[in-house]
């Protein structure tokens, strides 16, 4: 069974999934979506979840350094509720902190160029999340 990890934003959804062993994780794509339209990206992750046999999802949580959770990570948590009830896979919400920041860190140090950044940086982070989730799990 593999394993989807989201990094939920505003505009974007970055797509990971895992190896059928959940060992690693490796970045699929990133997906534009409108937030204000909470179904906008359901065919695409539909497709997705099916030609990967997808079993779970692990869904950025982002929180504020002192461990609090914000407006984004508020809108994560509704879109968790969205994604487990149309999508009907069970869903972990991940904590993100700094997942962005190390994104961003990785493809600098790699000397991307920052319009390629932009574009992977998302992709990047749900590789991160995903990541730091295989590597904690029992």
């Amino acid at each position: 069974m593999k394993i989807i990890g989201l990094d939920v934003g505003s505009k974007t959804i970055g797509v990971a999934v895992s190896d059928p062993l959940g060992l690693t994780a490796q970045g699929l794509t990133t997906i534009k979506w409108d937030e204000q339209d909470v179904t906008s990206a359901d065919a695409q992750l539909k497709t997705i979840i099916a030609d990967q046999v997808i079993g779970k999802a692990v869904i950025g949580l982002p929180k504020h350094m002192n461990g609090t959770i914000g407006e984004r990570g508020e809108a994560s948590k509704k879109y968790a509720e969205h994604f487990e009830a149309v999508h009907d896979i069970s869903v972990v919400l991940w904590d993100e902190r700094l997942s962005t920041v190390a994104a961003e860190r990785v493809l600098l140090e790699a000397d991307m160029s920052r319009k390629k950044r932009k574009k992977v940086i998302d992709k990047m982070a749900a590789v991160m999340i995903l990541q730091t989730y295989l590597d904690q799990k029992p």
